[in-house]
């Protein structure tokens, strides 16, 4: 496979970007034409065809998370609604509780906490953040009394009715160990919840066995496709346990039978896709998953380390580095967040965008994401790039 062609970046782009919004593979972009271009000479002439690029999605999200089929998979606008559609589907008495992790990004801490009104607290982990680098988050201890883990599961008590975590911490990019904390909960009839937009499409997902009741992902970040299209999982035995709070044509049993006057929520995971598909977004994330499955996630998540690995070592020779994520490969994915001691990162953050190194600014400090495509010649262009901010 030639990777340069699925991703002809302009000459002298160093695309390091991929935890916030990634670019889209050629097949991916080819797809779009295509579906536009079919539009443009026949409308929805071909819209059976159109449902099963939809379905053939389905498969492929499910292979990625090693879901049962594609019956388990919904395809909603993004992670906030999915994580949404958790919150407000499950049926809480007064003085529950959730358990979060203080390193989360804002959907996965605001949808929890808008549940104070319902009576239900949110306790916070403390993980250690990018300004106390001595805690277990930064250095990945192996002690099981100081690692992450243990934070969050001594949190948990008789009134923890579900935690919920990111898999990998979008700003210190702190990988958390998903089996065993899903045992942990499934032992204690605690639900588990899992934001893997920082994982799916970086490394192998195993939702069966790592204990996960939900999980959701939006497409833009390492799945390589569009924003508006999210992933949802709920595992089958809890599918009708959520109740539902969004309705239209598209979540019934008899889908299609405009006719008919009762109706019943459909058995299978489209139950939560109230209305009308977005087919311009599935046309482009199909073509993009089948990249990665083709590549395969075992060797998807190998290049990403060797990429990660190969960016510590070329910024361990840049004055003032400070590495944020852990330095334990088993407690990182694509996320390496550095700062430059006596800097002001974020100004130089924005002088490398300026000089075409597309990161992010996050977790107080400098983000560098690549993606299983990226090449060693734009990791150490990238690096001389941050040099050359520093004269």
């Amino acid at each position: 496979m030639e990777l340069t062609f699925e991703f002809p970046h302009d000459p002298g782009l160093c695309y390091l970007n991929h935890a916030a919004v990634a670019p889209w593979p050629r097949r991916a972009r080819d797809a779009v034409v295509r579906f536009a271009d079919e539009n443009l000479r026949q409308g929805a002439r071909a819209y059976p065809h159109w449902i099963e690029t939809e379905q053939a999605l389905r498969r492929n999200l499910a292979a990625l998370i090693n879901a049962a089929g594609p019956e388990d998979i919904a395809l909603v606008k993004n992670t906030s609604e999915a994580l949404s559609m958790v919150a407000y589907g499950l049926a809480w008495e007064q003085d529950d509780e959730v358990v979060i992790t203080d390193q989360e990004f804002p959907s996965n801490r605001i949808v929890w906490e808008s549940l104070a009104s319902c009576g239900v607290k949110t306790r916070v982990a403390r993980l250690g953040g990018p300004n106390d680098p001595q805690t277990s988050a930064q250095r990945g201890l192996k002690d099981g009394s100081q690692e992450p883990e243990a934070a969050i599961e001594a949190a948990v008590n008789e009134r923890t009715r579900l935690v919920s975590i990111s898999s990998v911490q979008y700003g210190t990019g702190l990988k958390l160990d998903l089996k065993r904390l899903g045992r942990f909960c499934r032992a204690r009839n605690v639900l588990f919840c899992v934001d893997a937009i920082q994982s799916i499409g970086s490394h192998p997902v195993d939702v069966e066995d790592a204990c996960i009741d939900f999980t959701m992902a939006d497409g833009h970040k390492w799945l390589l496709g569009p924003e508006g299209l999210c992933l949802f999982y709920v595992r089958p035995t809890l599918r009708h346990q959520l109740a539902l709070n969004e309705y239209g044509w598209h979540m019934v049993a008899d889908r299609g039978n405009f006719d008919r006057k009762d109706w019943t929520p459909a058995d299978d995971a489209t139950r939560f896709e109230c209305g009308s598909p977005n087919m311009l977004a599935a046309h482009a994330l199909r073509a993009s998953t089948e990249l990665l499955l083709e590549v395969g996630m075992t060797e998807v998540a190998k290049a990403i380390e060797q990429a990660v690995d190969a960016l510590h070592d070329e910024l361990e020779r840049v004055p003032g580095y400070q590495r944020i994520t852990p330095d334990d490969p088993s407690r990182r994915a694509g996320i390496l967040t550095f700062r430059l001691a006596d800097r002001d990162n974020e100004v130089i953050q924005k002088k490398l965008m300026g000089k075409g190194v597309i990161c992010a600014y996050r977790g107080g400090g400098i983000r560098f994401s690549p993606h299983f495509y990226t090449t060693d010649a734009v990791i150490a262009q990238a690096v001389e790039h941050l040099r050359s901010t520093l004269d």
